[in-house]
């Protein structure tokens, strides 16, 4: 069994039948899958997604390319959402400087918020983090500092430095379809260093699909082929890296079970 541990199935639905994509997942041997929250204005279509089945769950948060028109100032509302039994994770946020959509320090102050929401519920924080690694880090040590709390840097595309940095803190590192690229070599290699008890697959459907599909619309049903590189990369069997990735994800996740939402 494999979890899709992000993927985001409102965006699907925009333009796809949900129900035939969760199908095709589960018929590919996708057990669970996160759904993933990027507004609060669009939060309760992601958990209605999420409610309407067992092995699905949903994050809360603000992506930091909408940290000016909705990004959180203080953990509050984060924190009552997350009381939901369908909310399993805190995000995703973070910092993006590659598109700069909202301004830096917006999405600082966002990110900080969600960490302070993380801290308090105890749910993983979903970091997005791209070309801002040396703020993303500093960030998390200094809030780290003040009360340590669980998390994992999704689609991790960056290299050694981030990785050691995040996994000093007890972070996890998701790997997604980026690992079948051809020119992915770096990223590869950083992956090769990481503990295979520190690793998660996802999808971040519908983006991102993995080779042989690229160039398609990405959907759970493919992560196999990300466990498959990441299983040939570690040296393990496809079944043994199922197996840990999916134990890894649950005790991450830990308010996720693995016979349905608790």
């Amino acid at each position: 069994m494999l979890i899709d541990s992000h993927c985001h199935l409102d965006y699907l639905a925009e333009d796809q039948d949900v129900e035939a994509v969760i199908g095709r997942a589960r018929d590919a041997g996708v057990g669970g899958m996160v759904t993933i929250s990027t507004r609060l204005s669009t939060f309760p279509a992601v958990r209605a997604i999420a409610e309407a089945h067992e092995d699905l769950w949903c994050s809360v948060g603000v992506h930091p390319h909408h940290a000016d028109e909705e990004g959180v100032k203080d953990a509050s509302q984060l924190v009552e959402l997350a009381k939901d039994p369908c909310v399993v994770g805190i995000g995703e946020t973070g910092l993006d400087y590659f598109y700069d959509n909202a301004p830096r320090e917006d999405q600082q102050r966002s990110f900080r918020a969600h960490i302070d929401a993380a801290r308090q519920t105890q749910l993983p924080l979903i970091v997005h983090t791209r070309d801002a690694d040396d703020d993303c880090v500093a960030i998390l040590r200094e809030e780290f500092a003040k009360g340590a709390f669980p998390g994992l840097i999704h689609c991790f595309t960056a290299g050694s430095a981030l990785a050691e940095a995040v996994l000093e803190i007890g972070f996890s590192i998701s790997v997604s379809g980026i690992v079948t690229f051809k020119r992915a070599e770096d990223l590869r290699e950083t992956l090769s260093k990481v503990p295979l008890d520190r690793l998660l697959v996802e999808t971040d459907a519908p983006y991102l699909a993995p080779v042989p599909h690229r160039g398609k619309t990405n959907e759970p049903a493919f992560v196999g082929h990300t466990a498959v590189a990441l299983a040939e990369l570690k040296g393990v069997s496809l079944g043994e890296l199922e197996r840990r990735t999916t134990e890894n994800f649950f005790r991450l996740f830990s308010k996720a079970a693995p016979d349905g939402r608790s």
